[in-house]
């Protein structure tokens, strides 16, 4: 059954406000809740906050006081969805089970993305840092292990596998190379606004946890380790929110915010497992529609444009959460030795990444190849969790990027 958001009256926004009580939800079970839906939960974290920050920015900008008013009441139950969210996540879970769910995201998200993404140029944003997140995932797990003695399958529940992606130690480029040639707001499909938006609001959202909890963990190659991946998720949101067209009006942008956010709550509302999480997105899309509707209003009113004009008359399939190992193995294959050249792709080191390389890692192994060496030497061997068949990275033997 096909759903067009415009189409929809939500809640009103004058009853959207919630108490403490309403507030205080249950989080799911940390041993028994499936991967997949702490996965949910944390997608939609990075998307509350995205709209939050964006309408933040928005404001700061902004002349209008009735448009600064607007975004300020809606800003604040958006505040509220962001809290009833993240706080479905268990406490008891460690900052590193945590991590490794969020890497989870990281490749099942992106490579769904990736697989349902109809521009070619886009794809190959997604399908290069999807492999780039694989390998966080693998040195996260080995560092679970050695800290808390304790194996991530129990985490990704052999949906995701966790072996070596590229090498973290060649995630490191110089910033301008990092920075992609961005659709066209004229000619790019409506889905491609999306994937654009989703997958930078859960990329954001992971630059900003390792850069919170990162110093949290006493074990220095813990703290290290959270230093490198912090460093390399930035990289992330920059190839990311370079795809975005900066030709899009303000108006323009809240509107295709507020549209993702009802696209991804009816997504996960369709998908959820778990009956009380289900609810959370159900009642939270119905609040959306209403922040929708109140978006094209005010788009109308400034910018003079009809928001038909630029979104899709009825919201895509939605956004599944599913293994992609098959998909990941043939990216592994195919591009495991590419980096970046200005806004292009190349399978060759270039000297601004060398010079790079040298500068950050010097005559030292980054904290990255250290798990790696400490885990063996802890427990004899690295960790890893795979299916059946030959790994592509070990018939490559090394990756072929020189240095």
């Amino acid at each position: 059954m096909t759903f067009n958001p415009l189409e929809h009256r939500g809640i009103p926004l004058d009853r959207q406000l919630r108490n403490w009580r309403e507030l205080n939800v249950e989080p799911v079970d940390p041993d028994r809740a499936d991967p997949y839906t702490k996965c949910r939960i944390i997608t939609m974290n990075g998307i509350e906050t995205e709209a939050i920050f964006f309408s933040h920015h928005f404001s700061r900008v902004c002349p209008e006081m009735e448009v600064k008013q607007q975004l300020a009441e809606v800003r604040y139950i958006e505040q509220q969805q962001q809290k009833t969210v993240n706080w479905l996540l268990p406490g008891q879970a460690s900052v590193l089970e945590t991590t490794i769910a969020y890497e989870q995201v990281a490749v099942d998200l992106t490579g769904w993305v990736a697989r349902m993404e109809p521009d070619p140029y886009l794809k190959q944003a997604y399908e290069f840092g999807v492999l780039e997140d694989f390998d966080h995932l693998y040195r996260y797990a080995n560092l679970y292990e050695m800290i808390e003695h304790r194996k991530a399958e129990k985490i990704v529940d052999n949906l995701t596998e966790v072996i070596p992606g590229r090498p973290t130690m060649m995630h490191h480029r110089h910033p301008m190379d990092n920075v992609r040639t961005p659709y066209d707001r004229t000619q790019a499909e409506p889905i491609s606004k999306l994937h654009a938006l989703t997958v930078m609001a859960a990329e954001q959202q992971t630059m900003n946890f390792y850069m919170n909890v990162g110093p949290q963990y006493m074990e220095p190659i813990a703290r290290q380790l959270y230093q490198e991946i912090g460093l390399i998720e930035e990289e992330h949101v920059t190839h990311y929110e370079s795809l975005v067209d900066p030709g899009e009006t303000w108006y323009e942008r809240l509107v295709n915010h507020e549209y993702n956010e009802c696209y991804m709550y009816h997504s996960f509302m369709e998908t959820e497992s778990d009956p009380k999480v289900k609810a959370i997105w159900e009642l939270h899309l119905n609040m959306e529609l209403e922040h929708l509707r109140l978006a094209c209003d005010m788009m109308r009113k400034h910018d003079g444009r009809e928001p038909e004009s630029i979104l899709a008359r009825e919201l895509p399939p939605p956004v599944t959460f599913e293994p992609n190992k098959e998909y990941i193995r043939q990216l592994l294959a195919t591009q495991l030795d590419l980096t970046t050249l200005g806004a292009g792709y190349v399978r060759e080191a270039h000297e601004r990444f060398e010079r790079m390389q040298n500068a950050i890692h010097g005559d030292e192994k980054p904290p990255s190849e250290r798990v790696i060496d400490e885990h063996r030497e802890m427990f004899g061997q690295e960790y890893r969790l795979q299916s059946e068949g030959e790994h592509p990275v070990e018939s490559l033997r090394e990756v072929r990027v020189k240095r």
